[in-house]
């Protein structure tokens, strides 16, 4: 535990909370990523431990292809990103992460509530505009959930950044 709390620059026991969150959301998504395939790809229906057991390795191997790719990015952005102690980052992740899932739920039904359908409206225009929705949610709740999660001045400047290359810094100083 001393060398993980080390290699993550964790000083505090209240700061293991922001790993462990990681873990569980990085088994949440391999668990929903892997349940969306299906596991008979083999006649298998002698036998009732077998696609569990196939369902627990295809799990297994998401799982530990996720945590090398978010240790890679890490790795990577830690060299580009500012923050004072490494496990940081990882809170910075949990916040893209909620995020990203939070402006598609509010997307939709703001979508809805205004009355546009995918019956009602060609569905090239319904997506992007859609997209376009959510997008312009993202950006609200990039910066609230990075001020819940103690992480405001980082993504104020990354939400500057971002605005910036939409053609609207000029707007936020």
């Amino acid at each position: 535990m001393k060398k993980f709390k080390k290699s993550w620059q964790i000083t505090k026991n209240w700061q293991l909370l922001f790993p462990f969150i990681g873990v569980l959301f990085l088994g949440y998504s391999s668990f929903k990523l892997v349940y969306l395939f299906p596991v008979n790809w083999f006649d298998i229906t002698d036998s009732y431990y077998l696609p569990f057991l196939l369902f627990i390795v295809y799990y297994v191997i998401t799982y530990y292809f996720f945590l090398k790719l978010v240790i890679y990015a890490i790795n990577k952005l830690e060299k580009k990103w500012i923050v004072n102690q490494r496990w940081e980052l990882i809170r910075i992740f949990i916040v893209f992460a909620i995020t990203g899932s939070s402006s598609v739920f509010v997307g939709r039904p703001f979508i809805n509530w205004i009355g546009i359908t995918k019956d009602n409206l060609y569905p090239l225009f319904y997506w992007t505009l859609f997209i376009l929705i959510s997008l312009v949610f993202y950006q609200l709740l990039l910066v609230i959930f990075g001020w819940l999660f103690g992480q405001f001045k980082f993504f104020w400047h990354f939400e500057k950044k971002m605005l910036k290359r939409f053609g609207l810094g000029k707007y936020f100083k």
